[in-house]
């Protein structure tokens, strides 16, 4: 892994943006270059005050859960922090500008996709010293990991799985999970069959979702990314697209489908398994007509290709990073409260479903009730790994290169092996720049 520092150009690269397409040179100095050697923003670190960036903060159904953790904190602490927000699509870009001009300090949270692009800016602080006094999960402390430092406290950690619906395969006679590619092959087939507009499988086949090929891919025996070698393009990598072509061509799964679609057809009960993250129950079942829907939503193992393989999953997630700086001390004891106390965390997950990070978090009688999160965690979480393409900064990239390829395939303007020995050259060309 690179530990190079992000240049400007690098910044205003990584999300799509060229200079001419910034509003004045006020954003542009705001996005100055700094290298991994940057050490703080010139305050002090031992300030009781300090800031704390979440996009949760702009969000309707979020803010007053984190404001009521912050405003305990400031009671108990006699300290003041200041509440930053931008919405979540503009937020890795609106961080990167403001962190890299030093106008960003305290405490950040951060999707786990993105820690690694903010690591290489070298403004966050190492909480290796302070992470081992959290108890949190191996899979946890993983999440906040970047190039064997610990730049991330982990906050809520889950991933990207599978569900199903208990009801849709009782109905058609399928009385356990398939847990290899051929039971769950031989599984969409009797679901099919029950037809009135059954989907059996409302797999991602748009481009903006088809990122989820890459456990897919890794199902089948693609590392993806190896030594610092791209292999997508190897026979496992054409078997997996290949079999996604048939499940395709055999209306096992649907065209055009993202995540909205496949929650969608879920909650009326045309969907009988769809990829989402651990989130996937509240929001799919809040959105259904059917209110016992929820009790038929299973977590399940990304079937394998054959027995004794790991279940593929896609780690998911938020931690909070430490600017080094005005405030780091406090904002470092705020973080280790924030995603370790007990009542904090019980409280936060009651409200907002988001499972904790630590062992003693998952335990507690809130958490450990609720079986789907508890199931989850066990069948999903416990084997999931991050995309080795999240710490490029040109990930978004790679995923439409990908996606795009797989996209075609699916649509028939190309075959499998020249689709990924292109989606291969692409992805080794974006990582060359």
């Amino acid at each position: 892994m690179t530990t190079s520092g992000i240049s400007r150009r690098g910044a205003l690269r990584m999300f799509g943006i060229g200079a001419l397409g910034l509003a004045g040179a006020g954003v542009l100095s705001a996005c100055a270059p700094s290298g991994a050697g940057s050490t703080t923003n010139g305050g002090d670190p031992k300030s009781k005050d300090f800031d704390f960036t979440s996009w949760s903060l702009n969000e309707e159904a979020a803010k007053p859960s984190i404001e009521k953790i912050i405003a305990a904190w400031e009671k108990a602490q006699n300290s003041r922090i200041r509440a930053v927000s931008y919405p979540y699509n503009e937020y890795l870009s609106q961080l990167t500008l403001k962190l890299g001009g030093g106008e960003t300090t305290g405490a950040v949270h951060l999707d786990i996709a993105w820690l690694a692009a903010m690591a290489q800016m070298g403004k966050l602080a190492d909480l290796g010293p302070v992470a081992g006094k959290g108890g949190y999960t191996d899979v946890a402390l993983s999440s906040g990991t970047y190039d064997g430092t610990q730049y991330g406290l982990p906050w809520n950690t889950g991933s990207i799985g599978v569900i199903a619906n208990s009801k849709l395969l009782a109905k058609a006679g399928i009385k356990e999970h398939p847990t290899t590619v051929e039971e769950f092959e031989a599984a969409l087939r009797e679901l099919k069959g029950l037809g009135g507009g059954v989907v059996p499988y409302a797999a991602a086949t748009k481009v903006a979702q088809l990122k989820d090929i890459f456990p897919w891919m890794q199902t089948f025996g693609c590392k993806l990314l190896e030594g610092g070698k791209v292999t997508i393009g190897d026979d496992a990598s054409i078997d997996a697209v290949t079999w996604y072509k048939k499940l395709h061509d055999e209306k096992l799964i649907a065209a055009d489908v993202d995540r909205f679609d496949a929650r969608a057809l879920f909650g009326q009960g045309k969907a009988a398994f769809y990829d989402d993250a651990i989130i996937g129950k509240g929001v799919t079942s809040a959105q259904s007509k059917d209110k016992t829907l929820a009790d038929a939503m299973q977590p399940m193992e990304r079937p394998v290709l054959k027995a004794g393989d790991t279940p593929q999953a896609l780690l998911w997630g938020g931690v909070i990073a430490i600017v080094k700086g005005k405030g780091q001390d406090a904002a470092t004891e705020f973080a280790l409260h924030t995603t370790t106390d007990l009542a904090t965390t019980s409280q936060y997950f009651a409200e907002r479903a988001l499972p904790p990070s630590t062992t003693a978090g998952l335990a507690a009688p809130e958490v450990a009730k609720d079986t789907f999160s508890t199931e989850w965690t066990s069948k999903i979480t416990k084997t999931a790994t991050g995309s080795p393409f999240w710490q490029f900064a040109q990930n978004s990239q790679i995923e439409e290169a990908v996606a795009k390829q797989v996209q075609a395939v699916l649509v028939g303007t190309s075959k499998p092996k020249d689709a990924m020995k292109q989606a291969g050259e692409e992805v080794a060309a974006f990582i060359k720049r």
